[in-house]
């Protein structure tokens, strides 16, 4: 079994062991559920050393045939683009477990939801072929279902069931897309990426465009990409915090993840979208801007402003050029720190006042300066401020932008002053003016939740400052992506 597998089947170890605890030991929940989460957050760390930067290609692959008829196989490896989205999903887990402690109910139900969650997460990003990655895309929904609807706010309910909804109907579209694919594998052909990546090339023109629309649907409502977000404010609002961070730091990415590589297999169908992709994401940007603006709601706001980060993603995946596709993998990151740290901070200040409406407060900066301070430098990184990683994306996708549509990159700048706007009104609102009299005893962030927050806040700071080892890592990679699709839509 190689360090792959090991990964993979942590959460799911943690799974069993915490099966065997009684659900009354709430302390003792709670610390195996951290130690697995730790362990798999660890062995993630050790692929980046292990992983080499100068080769592009798949690394650490495992290989186990499963079904000879079909020829699907349990096929894991890693490359420069699904090695920073597992780290990313690792870390977030073990933040999103930290910050867990408020929740008091069914506690055993819900860390097991969590570690299957993570399990789900970790076999998306390192599976190599398209029906286990279809597997585990699916996994996903049942804890996710589970931890929305059994912990959430007010209407739990109906945002659990418009995310599977959503979800399920985005799987449909994607699941045709694959099966349209097959037909042109030779017999017992299997579902390798790799091998559907080649027989994709012997469709019809216009029946690759028709399988890349369906890509794009199914991971356009994970994403999610403007129409198709109908699901995730609610979502965001109504799911627990440490479930917030997951959504909006991984899952999200999931989609991000699977377009790339549709793209990657089908370049000249997206060639002949390109226009189609961009003005999509142009618009997904702005509007999610100013609905962010609009918001008095913290979490809601954070929720749209997700909208418009995933559309820059968006738009340095319809670049089809290495310095967009780059772009597009560092906001991948860059949005999980952010999305996940606000979220964090959102619901730590909710637990202590109950209220999540910008006008309930003012001048928290005298009661809860270790909050004020790292509130500030997260919402300065949603604004893409020079010094943090934002600025590092943003720059990559803009330059990526600016050599295929050049003026047209001005709608990227009018969707970062909009989030400017949203980002210094909160600000202002959250630590200017006299400090209300309900407000005057909360406290500060605790020890396990400064924890939490250095780790995502310092990831925010040290690659923005400190970008090139973000970029190394991926460079080679979408390196080769790049020569790929160059190759192919000449």
């Amino acid at each position: 079994m190689g360090i792959l597998s090991i990964l993979l089947f942590t959460p799911a170890v943690g799974i069993c062991a915490l099966a065997l605890i009684s659900r009354h030991k709430t302390s003792q929940l709670r610390s195996v559920a951290n130690v697995f989460a730790t362990i798999a957050f660890f062995l993630s760390c050790w692929l980046i050393v292990i992983y080499n930067q100068e080769d592009g290609a798949l690394q650490l692959a495992e290989q186990f045939l499963l079904n000879p008829k079909l020829g699907t196989s349990f096929a894991l490896g890693i490359d420069g683009l699904s090695l920073p989205m597992v780290v990313m999903a690792t870390l977030l887990t073990s933040v999103a477990l930290l910050a867990s402690l408020s929740i008091t109910a069914s506690v055993k139900s819900y860390y097991i939801s969590i570690l299957m969650l993570e399990l789900g997460m970790l076999g998306v990003f390192m599976a190599q072929d398209w029906s286990l990655y279809y597997i585990f895309w699916e996994l996903t929904l049942a804890p996710l279902f589970l931890l929305i609807g059994r912990w959430g706010g007010v209407r739990r309910h109906m945002a659990s069931l418009n995310f599977v909804l959503y979800t399920m109907g985005g799987s449909i579209f994607m699941l045709i897309s694959l099966l349209a694919i097959s037909q042109y594998m030779p017999e017992h052909g299997g579902t390798l990426m790799s091998s559907m990546s080649v027989a994709a090339q012997s469709m019809p023109k216009n029946e690759q465009i028709l399988v890349m629309i369906g890509f794009l649907i199914g991971f356009g409502v994970k994403m999610p990409i403007f129409p198709l977000h109908g699901w995730l404010p609610l979502a965001h609002v109504e799911a627990p915090s440490p479930i917030s961070i997951l959504m909006s730091g991984i899952l999200l990415k999931m989609g991000a993840y699977g377009l790339i590589r549709a793209v990657v297999m089908l370049p000249e169908a997206t060639q002949a979208l390109q226009v189609f992709l961009v003005v999509l994401a142009l618009i997904g940007m702005i509007y999610g801007g100013l609905l962010a603006w609009r918001q008095t709601d913290l979490k809601a706001m954070v929720a749209y402003s997700s909208v418009s980060h995933m559309g820059v993603v968006l738009l340095g995946i319809a670049t089809l050029d290495e310095a967009g596709m780059t772009g597009a993998v560092m906001q991948m990151v860059a949005h999980g720190l952010v999305a996940g740290a606000m979220f964090l901070l959102v619901g730590l200040l909710y637990e202590r006042t109950h209220t999540r409406n910008i006008m309930d407060y003012s001048s928290l900066v005298q009661v809860m300066p270790r909050f004020a301070l790292f509130m500030t430098i997260t919402f300065l990184a949603a604004m893409s401020l020079p010094g943090s990683v934002g600025f590092i994306a943003e720059l990559h996708t803009y330059v990526g932008g600016f050599q295929q549509w050049g003026n047209l990159m001005v709608f990227l700048g009018v969707s970062i002053i909009i989030s400017s706007a949203y980002a210094m009104r909160t600000i202002g609102m959250l630590f200017t003016g006299p400090v209300k009299s309900h407000m005057r005893e909360i406290e500060d962030l605790r020890i396990p939740e400064l924890l939490a927050s250095s780790v995502l806040v310092l990831g925010i700071v040290l690659f923005g400052l400190w970008p090139s080892p973000l970029i190394d890592l991926s460079a080679s990679t979408m390196n080769l992506m790049n020569d790929i699709i160059s190759q192919r839509i000449k």
